[in-house]
C-alpha cells in the first residue's frame, strides 16, 4: 500500500487548486480568462431611432429611461403624453439640443429641465402650453436659443415672470403671442412690460383674537404709542390695549370701570388724552388720563336730560376748536354737541330731538363747508351745515330716498366725495356728492347691516360692510368702473364697529363683535405672479 501514497497526494492537491480557483472567481466577479466582462450598453428605445449622438422619438408614451451613451441631441414629436414631470431629462446630462415639438404638451413642472447644464438649444414649439412655471429656465446657464412659438399663452400674472426674464436674458427667443385674455389677444409678449400686469392682490387674515364681545372700537396714538379701546357689553368696561413692538401684538393696558359703556371715544387735545364714555345707564362721563399714577380720572358728567340713550360719538375740530357730538337713539333724548373750553366740554347745541338717531358723521365737502349727517331709525338721514356767523349747525337737506339708515360714512376717491349708507333692512347705498346734493350711484346687497367702514391701505380703497345674518363683505374700489367690487368675505358675528391701525409695517383691521370674539385682521399683500 505504501506505493499508492504519492498518487493520492497529487489528486488531493489538484482538487485543492480547483477549489481555490473557483473561490477566486466568485470573489473577483465575472471574468473570462482574467479579463472583466464588458458592461451592457443601453439600447435605443423601441419608439426612437438613434445615431451615435442623437435620438429621434415618435409616439412615445413617456420619456424613455435610458439611451445609448453619447446622446447630445433629442427630438420628441407626436408624444402620447401631455405633462412632463420634474427631472424628466436628468439622466441626459450631456444633452445640448432638446426639441419637444408638435405634441400636445399642456403642462411642465418647475424642475422639468433640472440637470441639463449643457443645454444650449431648447424648442417647445407647437404644443398646447398656456403658461410656463416660474423659474422654468433656472440653471440653464448657457441656453442660447429658445423656441416657444405655436403655443396658446395666457398673458396674465402667471406669465409675468417670463416677460421679466426675456427682458434680462441673452437667450434668443423668436416672437411669441398672447392667445388670451381678450385685452392682450394677439399682442407680442416681447412688447409687454411688467407694468401691464396688475399682479398685486391682498388678503385679510386673522392676526389676533380677543376673547370678549365688544360694541365699539377706536384706535388712537398717544405719547408715541398705538392704542385701541373697546366698549365691552358683558362687563360694561372700556378696555384699552397697547401695541407691543416686540411681540407685535395688542396687549391689555388699562380698564375704565363703568356700568354699561356702549361707546368709548378717545380725543387728544393739547397733548392731553380724554376719553368720552357713553353709557346706557348711570349717565355718560368724560375721563382724563393722569400720568402719576397712570390712570383715568373722571372730570365731568354729561347731562342725562339731553343724552338718554347714546348710540355713537363723533369728535371733530372746527375753526380751531374741538367738539364732540353724541347721537341719542331714545325717543326722549336729543343728539347734542359739546364744545371744549379750556378745561372741559360744555353744551354747545342740541340738534333735533325725538328722532332716535343711530349715527352722526362729520365731513368737509372741500369747498369750505362743513356738515353733520345724522342717520336715524325713524326718518331719512338729515344733513346739517355749519354756519360760521351763528356758530351753529343749521338744517341743510335730507337724503329723502332712504329710511332706516343705521350708519353713514364718507370717503374720498381722487378728490371726489362719496357716502355709504348702510341699513338693517334693505340694501346699502353708495352716493356721490354733485356739488349741491348726493346722488346714488351703486347698490350693495346687504342683510342686517349696522356697521360700515371705508378705509385705505396704500393706494387701495376698501369698504367693509358688516352683516348680522351672513358674512361681512370687503369691497375694493375699481377705478375703471368707479364702483366697488366684491373682494373678500369675513366671518364676524354681529359686527358693530371697525378701525384700522398701521404700525410696524403692518396694517391691522379691528372688528368689534357683539355676538362673538372681537378680531384683528392683517392686510397682507399677495404677489400673484410669484405663484
Amino acid at each position: 500500500m505504501r506505493e499508492h501514497k504519492p498518487r493520492e497526494a497529487a489528486e488531493g492537491l489538484t482538487a485543492g487548486v480547483l477549489a481555490l480557483a473557483l473561490l477566486l472567481c466568485l470573489l473577483e466577479g465575472p471574468e473570462v480568462g482574467g479579463a472583466k466582462r464588458a458592461p451592457k450598453i443601453p439600447r435605443c428605445p423601441s419608439t426612437c431611432s438613434c445615431t451615435k449622438d442623437s435620438a429621434f422619438c415618435v409616439d412615445t408614451k413617456a420619456i424613455p429611461k435610458s439611451f445609448p451613451p453619447g446622446i447630445i441631441s433629442l427630438t420628441m414629436v407626436n408624444a402620447a403624453f401631455t405633462t412632463i414631470p420634474e427631472g424628466a431629462f436628468s439622466h441626459l446630462q450631456m444633452l445640448q439640443f432638446l426639441f419637444i415639438e408638435n405634441n400636445d404638451i399642456q403642462a411642465l413642472c418647475k424642475n422639468t429641465f433640472r440637470g441639463l447644464k449643457s443645454l444650449t438649444h431648447l424648442s417647445l414649439s407647437n404644443n398646447n402650453l398656456q403658461l410656463l412655471p416660474r423659474q422654468l429656465f433656472q440653471h440653464l446657464d448657457i441656453l442660447t436659443d429658445l423656441d416657444l412659438r405655436g403655443n396658446s399663452f395666457r398673458c396674465d400674472c402667471k406669465i409675468k415672470w417670463l416677460v421679466d426674464w426675456m427682458e434680462q436674458t441673452n437667450t434668443s427667443v423668436p416672437a411669441i403671442y398672447c392667445a388670451s385674455p381678450f385685452e392682450f389677444q394677439g399682442r407680442r409678449i416681447h412688447d409687454l412690460t411688467p407694468r401691464d400686469f396688475n399682479c398685486i392682490s391682498a388678503d385679510f387674515a386673522v392676526y389676533e383674537t380677543f376673547h370678549f364681545q365688544s360694541v365699539s372700537v377706536e384706535s388712537y396714538e398717544f405719547n408715541e404709542d398705538h392704542f385701541v379701546v373697546f366698549a365691552q357689553p358683558d362687563t360694561g368696561f372700556c378696555t384699552l390695549y397697547i401695541w407691543d413692538h416686540v411681540e407685535m401684538l395688542f396687549k391689555n393696558f388699562h380698564n375704565i370701570t363703568s356700568r354699561s359703556a356702549v361707546y368709548c371715544k378717545p380725543v387728544v387735545i393739547n397733548n392731553t388724552l380724554y376719553m368720552v364714555v357713553a353709557q346706557l345707564f348711570g349717565g355718560s362721563h368724560i375721563y382724563k388720563w393722569a400720568d402719576d399714577p397712570q390712570r383715568f380720572v373722571k372730570i365731568q358728567d354729561i347731562d342725562t336730560t339731553r343724552v338718554r340713550k347714546p348710540n355713537f360719538i363723533e369728535t371733530f375740530q372746527l375753526d380751531e376748536e374741538w367738539y364732540f357730538v353724541v347721537a341719542d337713539s331714545s325717543k326722549a333724548g336729543s343728539t347734542s354737541i359739546y364744545r371744549w373750553n379750556s378745561n372741559g366740554f360744555y353744551t354747545h347745541q342740541s340738534l333735533h330731538p325725538w328722532h332716535r338717531d343711530t349715527h352722526v358723521e362729520f365731513l368737509d365737502t372741500g369747498s369750505g363747508r362743513q356738515h353733520l349727517i345724522l342717520s336715524s331709525a325713524s326718518q331719512p338721514p338729515v344733513i346739517f351745515q355749519w354756519s360760521r356767523s351763528q356758530k351753529q349747525f343749521l338744517f341743510y337737506s335730507q337724503i329723502t330716498e332712504l329710511a332706516d339708515v343705521q350708519m353713514v360714512k364718507h370717503f374720498w376717491v381722487r378728490k371726489v366725495l362719496y357716502l355709504c349708507l348702510t341699513r338693517f333692512i334693505g340694501d346699502s347705498k353708495i352716493l356721490r356728492w354733485e356739488g349741491q346734493r348726493f346722488v346714488e350711484i351703486q347698490t350693495l346687497p346687504s342683510r342686517g347691516s349696522m356697521a360700515v367702514y371705508p378705509f385705505t391701505v396704500g393706494l387701495r380703497q376698501y369698504l367693509l360692510l358688516g352683516s348680522d345674518f351672513s358674512f361681512s363683505r370687503v369691497y375694493l374700489w375699481d377705478d375703471l368702473t368707479q364702483r366697488f367690487q366684491p373682494f373678500q368675505e369675513l366671518n364676524i358675528r354681529g359686527p358693530r364697529a371697525f378701525s384700522l391701525v398701521s404700525v410696524d409695517n403692518k396694517d391691522i383691521l379691528l372688528a368689534a363683535s357683539f355676538k362673538g370674539n372681537t378680531l384683528a385682521y392683517q392686510h397682507l399683500l399677495v404677489d400673484l405672479s410669484a405663484k
